[in-house]
């Protein structure tokens, strides 16, 4: 009965999804590609006033998915929720062409940020309950390869129209707006809620006793994304280290495309590899131990090939990690509380993160790459050895083990 399971393609509804984050990811790196620079040379703000708003708009975007979860478990409804936080950062994006000063840009960043924000645990709930258990893994894998393209495919457009109307901002971002809206009218149109919801939780799903509810399962998923998110810094950083090595400042995207292609590429097999009733802590440590060797490479060299290899496979590493990740949530957590879980998660992972970030610059600073590069080494080492201690007897046979659907 499995194998037929297996054999099924994905609903329609998940392509949707999928085209959703493409649309919305290409419209969001064509802006965001070149936001540093339109800032401080087109609107004479400092570098403290980009990571002011950069900072600002992210940690927003961490304390809303918790909300957004929640609600999406209280209502019974995650579409509603996911329409609105796409359409909300969608009408953001004709603000980034009007823009005459650094204010009209942080509000724009903090919407669109609570946009993506309320958006994410209720879309990644969704999913989990449009597909059979045996099916997450592709079907998260799948989001996360076609919100990869956009990824990719942003830079390179805005690379392209810059080149060919001279350097407008304002026209590269008004072509923005187009796959923004589009996003928002394949969702409305393209994706149906299941009808059969889970029962809402009898109290606040944030209360002391759903919280309970959530197991112990659920809260070693979140240490593993914990660990995961201090060991994986801003990729910014694998810009610099290109950079250093001798890349010149106008390709500087080529770092981000080449590390989302390889990401993108696979992200979909690991996916429906995780189906296949594999190991899922095994494959998390093979993807932490992906991490240590671009860690190290990039640590020992920041130019020629070796630079490019140690790139590729740190998006190697998140085709291994982020989509499983989002997996074992969905398989942990009670089906009435999987907004709320995916919002936890996110928080926990996206604070500890920033937390990578910040250590990591100061590093950079103080050591140089290399203290930089050891040190993530040193976290996914870290985490390699919590996945392992934290392994279960059986643990390849739990996905989709006590569903209660």
């Amino acid at each position: 009965m499995k194998a037929v399971a297996m054999q099924r393609s994905l609903p329609r509804a998940i392509w949707a999804l999928g085209l959703v984050s493409l649309l919305m990811d290409t419209s969001s790196e064509m802006i965001h590609g070149l936001l540093p620079v339109f800032l401080v040379a087109g609107l004479g703000a400092s570098a403290a006033t980009l990571g002011v708003i950069e900072g600002f708009a992210e940690a927003t975007a961490l304390v809303i998915k918790v909300f957004a979860g929640m609600l999406s478990d209280r209502r019974r409804r995650r579409k509603p929720l996911t329409v609105f936080g796409y359409a909300m950062s969608a009408a953001t994006k004709p603000l980034f062409v009007i823009a005459t000063s650094a204010g009209t840009v942080l509000a724009a960043r903090v919407v669109d940020r609570i946009g993506k924000g309320i958006r994410g645990a209720p879309r990644d709930a969704l999913i989990a309950d449009i597909v059979p258990p045996e099916q997450r893994g592709a079907a998260f894998g799948l989001r996360q390869s076609l919100d990869t393209v956009g990824a990719f495919a942003g830079p390179l457009f805005a690379i392209g129209l810059m080149a060919l109307w001279h350097d407008d901002f304002r026209a590269v971002f008004r072509v923005a707006v187009i796959p923004a809206a589009l996003c928002v009218v394949v969702l409305a149109l393209g994706v149906r809620e299941p009808p059969e919801r889970p029962h809402a939780p009898a109290a606040n799903p944030m209360s002391r006793a759903n919280l309970a509810r959530l197991g112990a399962r659920y809260w070693r998923v979140v240490l593993f994304g914990a660990l995961v998110g201090l060991a994986h810094f801003s990729e910014a950083f694998l810009i610099l280290r290109a950079q250093e090595g001798g890349l010149a400042i106008a390709l500087s995207p080529l770092v981000l495309v080449a590390m989302n292609v390889v990401y993108g590429v696979a992200a979909y097999p690991m996916g429906k590899l995780s189906d296949r009733g594999g190991n899922h802590h095994a494959l998390l440590r093979i993807g932490l131990a992906l991490l240590v060797v671009a860690d190290g490479v990039l640590a020992w060299r920041g130019s020629g090939a070796w630079v490019w290899i140690g790139i590729g496979l740190w998006g190697l590493h998140l085709a291994f990690t982020q989509g499983l990740l989002s997996r074992m949530v969905a398989d942990a957590a009670p089906a009435d509380l999987r907004g709320t879980a995916f919002g936890m998660f996110n928080l926990v992972g996206g604070f500890t993160g920033l937390a990578a970030s910040v250590l990591a610059g100061v590093l950079w600073d103080r050591v140089g790459p290399v203290g930089t590069f050891v040190a993530g080494a040193a976290f996914a080492v870290l985490a390699a050895i919590a996945v392992q201690s934290q392994t279960p007897a059986s643990s390849s046979g739990e996905a989709g083990a006590s569903e209660g659907r």
